[in-house]
């Protein structure tokens, strides 16, 4: 272990990677079910479902292992959140074009994802990524890790996945700041939600918080695992407050829960099943459009995931750059080839590694223990269902409000860092999207420079980049 990921030069140890691989994966063990079910319209159960399931648990796999022994970085890689709704769309779309069924659509999506994994490796291999993190300029890449931090709080008070009372009967979803906290008097909220979705919604918000104060006092008292044991308070609370409360056993789905992956499933939907023809029939101007767009928000959203998490983590030179970048992008484009070969969305780099990084991961061991978990989960896929998002929540605030304490690096003195880097503050959460809201964030560094007379302070390369935002928001998509 300590040849492969050198441990003590990275100042940390086997039981806490071991730990802190055990909490990414409890923080992001959602994706396994929701991202099957966003892209395949919550058609649980079926052949598609089953295989955008199992492409889930071993892409994510393949990618994470990629990042622990290339980089020997604590990130995670997994289908990214807001990529996947989007290739649903694109699918949809593609299902009208075609005037085809949506598995078929599906697999034509799928070339999508692959053509764009390719150009990832070769920009990779080119070093062309590289450059591109290079040219952010540095009062801006301050900013990238907090603003992901308010993002991390606004998915755990918000949107993460159990957190609101859809699913029992009502026809929207609420949430936890803007509908529970945010209503007049209890009664009100409680009207439009009704007993069983109000009382669902106290409960969750309780043991989140609890489960947020937990966290912070045994961090007070040095415990390195304190967001795992947090997540496991706020389980144990949630459930036991399920059976007494809403009388509801929380237990109940592995009574008939299948632990056989459905690999036939896979083979015959979604492994290697790429329809070129099915692709080249959308119109070849639809296809470069639809391939750079993937490209843009997922090479932003994993240079914001990287630089945010590795400067919250330490791992920056003084330059704001992280070494070994290169092989950590390189992962990235690897797990989205595997990604497009087994049947699921782009892969990136998930935020959630930033829950992993706070339990004191530093080397692959973290990433390896993790890309594990997942390749269990094709066999024990139930028994991670039933973390409540309410844990989830817990570690995604916490870890949120951790990272704002990289605020203190960006000098709101100067106008040429304060303007890009509180609109990527807001634009993180509100958008919901880290490549968006950096390319915002490179569109308003630019022109200030550039109307205050320091047209030469910028890079070309930075010009470039803000040049293509703009087209890609206001011109082509």
């Amino acid at each position: 272990m300590e040849k492969l990921f050198k441990l003590q030069e990275n100042g940390t140890t086997v039981k806490t990677e071991l730990l802190a691989g055990l909490t990414t994966f409890m923080t992001m063990a959602y994706i396994i079910a929701l991202n099957p079910n966003l892209l395949t319209n919550f058609a649980v159960g079926t052949p598609l479902w089953n295989g955008v399931f199992l492409a889930t648990c071993i892409a994510s796999a393949i990618g994470t292992i990629c990042m622990a022994f290339m980089a020997n970085k604590p990130f995670v890689m997994a289908p990214g959140m807001g990529l996947n709704s989007f290739f649903a769309v694109v699918v949809a779309n593609i299902a009208v074009i075609n005037n085809c069924e949506y598995e078929s659509a599906f697999q034509a999506g799928l070339v999508i994802i692959l053509v764009e994994g390719i150009v990832f490796l070769v920009l990779t291999l080119l070093k062309v990524r590289e450059k591109i993190v290079e040219a952010i300029p540095l009062g801006v890449r301050y900013g990238i890790a907090p603003a992901i931090g308010l993002m991390l709080m606004n998915i755990g008070l918000g949107s993460n996945v159990g957190i609101y009372a859809e699913g029992n009967g009502f026809t929207s979803p609420f949430y936890i700041m803007r509908d529970f906290f945010g209503a007049l008097t209890p009664s009100i909220i409680k009207g439009s939600m009704g007993d069983i979705g109000y009382h669902t919604m106290v409960l969750t918000a309780i043991t989140a918080f609890l489960g947020v104060f937990m966290m912070v006092v045994l961090a007070k008292k040095g415990i390195k695992a304190s967001v795992l044991l947090g997540m496991l308070f706020s389980s144990v609370l949630y459930w036991a407050g399920s059976f007494l409360f809403l009388g509801v056993n929380p237990f109940a789905s592995l009574e008939t829960a299948s632990f056989v992956p459905p690999f036939a499933d896979m083979v015959s939907t979604t492994l290697f099943k790429f329809d070129f023809a099915g692709f080249v029939n959308i119109g070849w101007f639809t296809a470069i459009t639809l391939i750079i767009t993937f490209c843009m928000i997922d090479m932003f959203d994993t240079i914001g995931t990287l630089v945010g998490t590795a400067s919250r983590a330490g791992m920056v030179d003084k330059d704001g750059n992280m070494p070994k970048m290169k092989e950590a992008l390189l992962s990235d484009a690897i797990g989205t080839i595997t990604g497009a070969a087994t049947g699921t969305s782009t892969v990136t780099t998930f935020i959630e590694s930033a829950s992993g990084v706070e339990a004191g991961g530093r080397t692959g061991l973290t990433a390896l223990t993790t890309a594990v978990l997942f390749l269990a989960c094709m066999f024990l896929a139930p028994i991670a269902a039933i973390i409540p998002g309410a844990a989830t929540s817990a570690a995604l605030i916490y870890v949120g409000v951790l990272m704002l304490q990289g605020l203190k690096n960006v000098n709101f003195d100067d106008m040429d860092q304060m303007l890009p880097v509180s609109i990527m503050l807001i634009g993180m959460p509100v958008s919901g999207s880290i490549g968006h809201a950096i390319g915002l964030g490179l569109i308003s560094y630019t022109v200030v420079k550039v109307f205050s007379g320091k047209a030469k302070d910028v890079s070309v390369l930075t010009y470039v980049i803000s040049i293509l935002f703009v087209i890609k928001f206001f011109a082509v998509v």
